[in-house]
C-alpha cells in the first residue's frame, strides 16, 4: 500500500517531457535580453503551469502534484532493442539550455519535479498512476502521449493540458480500435516509427485492431497465425513473431519502477513567492510576473524590457524601422527591360542580395530554376528562367513555361554584376548560390553571408538557418517551401512550380537575407567577432565551393570488391561463430547473442535489463574479449565488418558523380560550436583510419592518372595548443625539441627513463595525453585502458600534479564560462556554452566542453587559416594543385606526379605559420606530409 495518499485523494501527473516539446514546437522563438539565452520554451512551460495551477482550485482540484520528466541517457529499452529511438533527430540546439531551467522552473512553482536514470517518463507516471490507483486515490494524466493511454481507466484518466480534452476508455477506444487493456498488443503490431518500434511491417493500427479484437491478445495471435486467412498478413506474423513479441516488451510501460520519491512529497502546497518571482524575473517574463505577483498579493519585482532577440552588445534587436514583409509587393522580372531596371539600381545601391531557386539540394546537380534579388528591404524581385509546365513526354522532358526570360540572356546581363569587385553580394548559405552560379559560368565575389555573421556571433546558442533566424531576428515566419513543393513522393521539383506561385517564396528570400544583413553587420563589431567573421568564416567560403566542386576520384570497382570481400568475411565469421556458439543463431539479434553467451555457454558477467534481456553493447563484447572468450571476440569483428559494409563500401557508391566519377562531398562550416568543420553527403571524415578495413576503404580514393595524392597533417596540434595556452613549460620544451611527446610524458609521469620506455606505458600515456583535452575522467580513462579505476584515478593525478597549469587552466576556463557563458579561442573565436551552469549530469559536460572548445576550437581556427591562405600561395608559385579534402587536421591535395614535393613544401610552410601575425605561439607547429597513387598511401 502507498503510503502518503489514499481514498479521497486526486493525484495529478503531468508529462513535463511532453510539455516542453509542445511549448517549443508551438511558440515562436523568444531569447533573454541580457544573455542571448534562448527561453521561449521556458516560457511556454511556465504559462502551462500556470494555467494548469490556476484551473485546479475548484472542488475537483489536485491534492497531489507531480511532473515527471524523460532522463537524458539510455534506458532499459535499449537494453532490449539498441535502435530503440535511434532514429530520433538530435535536441534541437535551441532547446538543449532550456531543458534544465524547466526543472528549475517546476521546482520554483513548488511542484514535485521527478526524473530517474534508466527509465522514462512515462515508465515513472505509470507507476504512480497504479500505486495511487491501487490505494484509492483518483488520477489524471495530463498529456497527449498515445503511449499512456495503456493506463486509462479503473480510476485513471487523462487530459490532454493543451487542448483541455478529457481522455478515457471510449476515446482510447476511438484511437486505437480497442480498449485500453488492449493498447500494447494493438501497438506491439502497428509500431511506431517515431520512436523505432519495429512491430509486423505493413500492419498498421487498423489492422492491428481487427487482429487482436478477433484473437484476443499478441501472444494468442502469433499462436494461432495459420488460421489467419489473409496469406500475405498469416507469413507477415511468423515472420516476425520474435520481432513482434520484443515491440511488445518495448511499449509496454514498466509499473514497477523502484521509485526514489514518496507521494509526500507531491502534496500540493502554495509556492513561496520569493521562488517563483525569483525564476520569473530572471528569465525576463515580465507579463508573467506581474500576473503571479498581483495574483500572490505581493510586489513584482522589477524585470528587464520584454525578451526578445539578442544583439551581440546585449541589446534587443533594433529592426531599423523596418517595413513589414509584404510577399505581395514583389515582382517577377520577366523581360530584359525590368531585369536592367534592377540592375541599374544595383549599381546605384552598391550592393545587392542575392538567392537562387534550383531543381534539388545537390549543387553538383542541381539545375538553376531562377534568381531572387533586393536591393532595399521591402522591395525583392524574382526572375524566373527555367520554369516547365505539362507532365512531359516518355523522355521527362517538358515544355518551357512562358513569362520567363531566355537564361543565357538574363545570365550574360547578371554576370557583370554578379563579378563586380565594386558590388557587394549578400547571400545566405552563399557556399550553396556560389556552386550553382560556377555552372553559369559565374564567379560570384565580393560576399556577405548572413549565416556565417549569425554564426561568428551566436555559435553555441542556437541554428542559423535562415528561418530560424528569420523567426527569432526578424518576427517573421517565411513561406515554407512544403507548402509549395509538397512532400514524400508527391513532391515536385521548384521547376515545376507556376511562376506566380513561386516568386513570392522566392523573393522572400532575398527580402530576408537583405533585412538580417541590416541587422548583423553592424554588430558584428560590437560582439567583437569583425575580425573572426573577417579573416576565417567569409573568406573561407570559395576555397570550400572550389574544393566541394573538384570533389575526389573514386575507384567504384575497389569498392564493389571490398563489399563482396567483406560479405565473404562476414559469412565466415557467422560460421566460426555458430561454431563457437554450437548452434546457428542470428549474429545481428543482442537478445539471442546474450543468451547464447550468459545462458547456453554459462559466461560470468551477463548483465540483465528489466525486460530480463542481457546487454551486449560493443563496451560488455569489448571487456568479455579481453578475458580470452573467443566467441565476443568475432562477434565485434562481424559488427565492425558490417559497419563497414553499409556506411561506406555500399554507401559510397551511390555518391559518385556520374558525370565526374568523383565524390563531392559538402562541408557544413556553421555546424559544429568550435569552428570544426563537418562532412556531410557523404560523410568522409570519419572513415576509420587506424584499422587494416579502414586503410583499405581509404585505397578506393585514387588520384587521376598522371597525378599523385598530397597529405598533410598537422602533428598533435591540439598537445600543442594546450602546452601553449596551459603554459606547461615541460611541455613546451619537449616540443621545441621534437621529442616523443607521449614518451616524455610517460616518462615524467610514471618516472620511467626514455630509454626503458616501454609501448605500454607509452600507450598509457597518450591515452592521458588525449583525454585530458577532452576533460577524461578515471571512469574513462579506465576504461579506454582496461584498468582498475584506483588506478586511473592514481595516473590523472600523478599527471596533474606533473603539470599543475593545466589543472589551473581547467578551472579558470570554467570560471570564465560560467561568468560569462561562453569561452574564447586564441583567435577570438567566440563560443558560448549556455548550459555551463546546469545541475545534473549536463553539468558535467558542459564543463568538459568548455574546457576542450578552446583548445578545439582553436585548432579548428588555425586550420581554417591556412585553408584561406594556400589557394594564393598556390597561384603565386604557378602550382596546379587542388585542394580536395579537409579531415580535421589533414588536408588532401591532388598535384601532378612532378610537382609534390614543391607543393608538400609551399602547403607546409603555410600551415606552420597559419597562426601568425594574429597568435605568437610558444611551440611550433609541424606538418606531415605524405603521397601516394592513393589516400591510405598518402596518409
Amino acid at each position: 500500500m502507498a503510503t502518503g495518499i489514499g481514498k479521497g485523494h486526486h493525484l495529478h501527473l503531468i508529462d513535463g517531457s511532453g510539455f516542453i516539446f509542445r511549448a517549443f514546437h508551438a511558440l515562436p522563438p523568444l531569447t533573454r535580453k541580457s544573455d542571448g539565452l534562448p527561453v521561449g520554451a521556458v516560457s511556454g512551460f511556465c504559462n502551462m503551469i500556470y494555467k494548469m495551477v490556476e484551473a485546479n482550485n475548484g472542488p475537483d482540484a489536485p491534492t497531489h502534484v507531480a511532473v515527471i520528466f524523460d532522463h537524458s541517457g539510455k534506458t532499459f529499452r535499449n537494453d532490449i532493442y539498441p535502435e530503440y529511438k535511434a532514429n530520433r533527430p538530435p535536441l534541437p540546439e535551441d532547446l538543449r539550455p532550456q531543458m534544465p531551467l524547466t526543472r528549475e522552473a517546476t521546482r520554483a512553482f513548488g511542484l514535485a519535479c521527478i526524473e530517474q536514470e534508466g527509465f522514462e517518463a512515462d515508465d515513472l507516471i505509470a507507476t504512480f498512476a497504479v500505486q495511487a490507483r491501487d490505494a484509492g486515490a483518483r488520477v489524471t494524466i495530463i498529456s497527449s502521449d498515445k503511449d499512456l493511454m495503456q493506463l486509462v481507466g479503473g480510476g485513471v484518466e487523462m487530459v490532454d493540458g493543451m487542448k483541455n480534452v478529457r481522455i478515457g476508455p471510449e476515446e482510447v477506444e476511438a484511437k486505437f480500435g480497442v480498449g485500453p487493456d488492449r493498447v500494447v498488443d494493438v501497438q506491439s503490431l502497428a509500431g511506431d516509427s517515431v520512436d523505432n518500434v519495429p512491430g509486423a511491417p505493413g500492419i498498421g493500427i487498423k489492422t492491428a485492431a481487427l487482429l487482436i479484437n478477433e484473437f484476443g491478445d499478441v501472444e494468442t495471435l502469433l499462436e494461432r497465425a495459420e488460421e489467419i486467412k489473409q496469406p500475405k498478413r498469416r507469413q507477415t506474423l511468423i515472420d516476425n513473431a520474435e520481432q513482434i513479441r520484443i515491440s511488445k516488451r518495448l511499449v509496454t510501460l514498466d509499473q514497477n519502477v523502484p521509485v526514489e520519491v514518496g507521494f509526500e512529497a507531491m502534496e500540493v502546497r502554495e509556492p513561496n513567492a520569493d521562488d517563483v518571482l525569483g525564476f520569473l524575473a530572471q528569465m525576463e517574463f515580465r507579463t508573467l510576473t506581474n500576473r503571479i505577483a498581483e495574483k500572490l498579493g505581493v510586489e513584482a519585482p522589477t524585470v528587464a524590457a520584454p525578451a526578445g532577440a539578442p544583439s551581440a552588445d546585449g541589446a534587443a534587436p533594433a529592426k531599423r524601422d523596418m517595413p513589414p514583409i509584404d510577399p505581395s509587393k514583389y515582382e517577377i522580372v520577366r523581360d530584359k527591360a525590368a531585369l536592367e531596371t534592377w540592375i541599374t539600381a544595383i549599381r546605384e545601391r552598391g550592393y545587392v542580395a542575392v538567392d537562387t531557386e534550383t531543381t534539388g539540394l545537390d549543387e553538383m546537380i542541381a539545375d538553376l530554376v531562377g534568381i531572387c534579388l533586393s536591393v532595399e528591404v521591402g522591395q525583392a524581385c524574382y526572375v524566373p528562367l527555367r520554369h516547365v509546365e505539362g507532365e512531359g513526354d516518355l523522355l521527362g522532358s517538358s515544355e518551357r513555361a512562358a513569362g520567363q526570360m531566355d537564361p543565357a540572356e538574363a545570365l550574360a546581363l547578371l554576370k557583370p554584376v554578379f563579378e563586380d569587385a565594386a558590388i557587394l553580394k549578400i547571400l545566405q548559405n552563399a557556399k550553396y548560390d556560389m556552386k550553382i552560379f560556377a555552372r553559369e559560368g559565374i564567379t560570384l565575389a565580393p560576399i556577405e553571408d548572413t549565416m556565417l555573421m549569425s554564426y561568428a556571433m551566436h555559435g553555441g546558442l542556437h541554428g542559423h538557418g535562415m528561418d530560424a533566424l528569420s523567426e527569432r531576428y526578424l518576427d517573421h515566419k517565411p513561406i515554407p517551401i512544403k507548402s509549395l513543393i509538397g512532400t514524400g513522393k508527391s513532391q515536385i521539383t521548384f521547376d515545376k512550380l507556376k511562376i506566380e506561385d513561386a516568386a513570392p517564396y522566392a523573393a522572400e528570400d532575398a527580402d530576408i537575407t537583405l533585412r538580417l544583413w541590416h541587422l548583423f553587420k553592424p554588430r558584428l563589431h560590437a560582439a567583437k567577432t569583425t575580425t573572426v567573421y573577417e579573416t576565417m568564416e567569409r573568406p573561407l567560403v570559395p576555397v570550400l565551393a572550389q574544393m566541394e566542386r573538384n570533389g575526389i576520384l573514386v575507384d567504384r570497382d575497389h569498392l564493389s570488391r571490398m563489399s563482396n570481400t567483406f560479405a565473404q568475411k562476414m559469412a565466415g565469421l557467422e560460421a566460426e561463430i555458430h561454431e563457437l556458439a554450437g548452434r546457428s543463431f542470428n549474429v545481428g539479434s543482442p537478445k539471442q547473442l546474450g543468451e547464447i553467451l550468459f545462458d547456453e555457454m554459462g559466461i560470468q558477467g551477463g548483465k540483465k535489463g528489466k525486460t530480463g534481456a542481457y546487454a551486449t553493447g560493443a563496451d560488455i563484447l569489448e571487456e568479455l574479449a579481453a578475458q580470452g572468450h573467443d566467441l565476443p571476440a568475432r562477434v565485434l569483428d562481424w559488427r565492425q565488418l558490417s559497419k563497414l559494409k553499409s556506411t561506406y563500401t555500399d554507401a559510397l557508391q551511390d555518391h559518385i558523380n556520374k558525370d565526374t566519377g568523383r565524390v563531392h562531398t559538402s562541408y557544413v562550416i556553421s555546424g559544429a560550436n568550435t569552428g570544426r568543420l563537418a562532412s556531410t553527403d557523404p560523410n568522409l571524415q570519419n572513415i576509420p583510419v587506424r584499422t587494416e578495413e579502414g586503410r583499405r576503404i581509404r585505397e578506393a580514393f585514387v588520384a587521376e592518372e598522371g597525378n599523385v595524392l598530397l597529405s598533410l597533417d598537422y602533428s598533435q596540434i591540439e598537445l600543442r595548443i594546450l602546452a601553449h595556452i596551459a603554459g606547461i613549460d615541460a611541455l613546451k620544451q619537449a616540443f621545441h625539441d621534437g621529442l616523443d611527446i607521449h614518451a616524455m610524458t610517460a616518462s615524467q609521469v610514471f618516472d620511467v627513463p626514455l630509454d626503458e620506455m616501454t609501448p605500454e606505458v607509452r600507450r598509457k600515456a597518450k591515452a592521458i595525453n588525449f583525454g585530458v583535452i577532452y576533460g577524461i575522467s578515471a571512469f574513462g580513462l579506465a576504461n579506454n585502458l582496461r584498468i582498475p579505476r584506483d588506478e586511473a584515478k592514481a595516473f590523472i593525478d600523478a599527471y596533474f600534479e606533473r603539470f599543475p597549469g593545466i589543472k589551473q587552466y581547467m578551472e579558470d576556463t570554467k570560471k570564465f564560462a560560467q561568468e560569462h557563458g561562453h569561452v574564447k579561442t586564441l583567435f577570438g573565436r567566440v563560443i558560448h556554452t549556455p548550459e555551463i551552469n546546469a545541475k545534473g549530469p549536463r553539468a558535467s559536460f558542459a564543463y568538459r566542453a568548455a574546457i576542450n572548445a578552446p583548445i578545439q576550437g582553436s585548432a579548428a581556427d588555425i586550420i581554417r587559416r591556412a585553408m584561406v591562405r594556400i589557394p594564393d600561395a598556390l597561384r603565386a608559385a604557378d602550382n596546379s594543385a587542388r585542394m580536395l579534402l579537409q579531415v580535421h587536421d589533414e588536408l588532401i591535395f591532388e598535384v601532378r606526379e612532378g610537382e609534390a614535393e614543391a607543393t608538400a613544401a609551399i602547403v607546409r610552410e603555410v600551415m606552420e605559420q597559419a597562426a601568425n601575425p594574429a597568435v605568437k605561439l610558444d611551440v611550433p607547429l609541424v606538418v606531415d606530409a605524405g603521397t601516394g597513387l592513393n589516400w591510405a598511401a598518402a596518409h
